[in-house]
């Protein structure tokens, strides 16, 4: 009996061993099963929407364990989510938690400027509207129209040059950060009794083209190259997408664009 007893001990010890051992294996094997989360590339500021965070790549997915995924981490952006938006800034590097997201953002604070960096707002016209996608976090290209002049005095024929006010295009700054936007007045308020002044300086307002105001983040080189284009040329900015490059774009000029005429000669320059 004695014997016996041992036995069967020992076997119910054996069966006991080989449990665990799998089990354990198959823990191991579990933890190390990849699992999809997202990570931030970019700053996101408070009160971007997560459609937008992707849209704009400002977060990514990326693999890890099971074992090593952070409690509360976002997993997946579905039609119940999508629309949340960020209650707090995000800084870059951070595995996102969905606590983060929600319906609205805590509150108002300050812009945050990056390191290097100088704010600078700017008022863009915008006639196809491309203003209202832009948001905090967008990049944008800046473009600046100006007037051809050559220098007074030199010839007869450079100043009948001026005389015709040909204008040209070109990028001013290709990647700009866009870190802060408001809403621009597009027409003054009227009051009963106007002046024949103040209605024809309403009634050109009026007849602007619509515009955004945007506050930018670019180096203190751009920054005095921006702020002197706000000063003397006018402004239009377009939303930059992925893999974009300017640097062999061409300016463009009434010359080189074509459709103007000298003189009534009805002859293309």
């Amino acid at each position: 009996m004695a014997i016996i007893l041992a036995t069967a001990l020992a076997l119910v010890g054996a069966i006991l061993v080989l449990v665990y051992v799998r089990g354990a294996d198959s823990r191991a094997v579990e933890s190390q099963q990849p699992r999809k989360v997202y990570v931030s590339q970019q700053l996101i500021p408070s009160g971007t929407s997560l459609k937008d965070a992707v849209r704009q790549e400002l977060i990514v997915q990326t693999t890890v364990a099971a074992k090593g995924q952070p409690a509360g981490a976002l997993t997946q952006i579905t039609d119940g989510n999508r629309e949340l938006v960020a209650t707090v800034d995000i800084a870059p590097g951070e595995y996102i938690q969905e606590a983060r997201f929600g319906k609205t953002q805590l509150g108002t604070k300050a812009i945050e400027v990056p390191g290097g960096m100088v704010a600078i707002s700017v008022e863009l016209t915008d006639p196809a509207r491309v203003g209202s996608f832009v948001t905090p976090g967008s990049k944008i290209a800046i473009y600046e129209t100006h007037k051809l002049v050559k220098l007074p005095g030199v010839s007869e024929a450079d100043k009948a040059f001026n005389d015709f006010e040909f204008k040209g295009t070109n990028v001013l700054l290709g990647d700009v950060l866009v870190i802060g936007k408001g809403e621009a007045a597009l027409t003054p308020g009227r009051t009963s009794f106007v002046s024949d002044e103040d209605e024809k300086a309403a009634d050109e307002q009026q007849n602007r083209q619509p515009s955004f105001l945007v506050t930018v983040a670019v180096s203190p080189t751009d920054s005095v190259r921006l702020v002197h284009a706000i000063q003397s040329r006018t402004l239009y900015a377009g939303l930059r997408g992925s893999d974009v490059t300017f640097d062999k774009v061409p300016g463009q000029t009434d010359l080189t664009l074509g459709g103007t005429t000298q003189g009534g000669s009805g002859g293309a320059q």
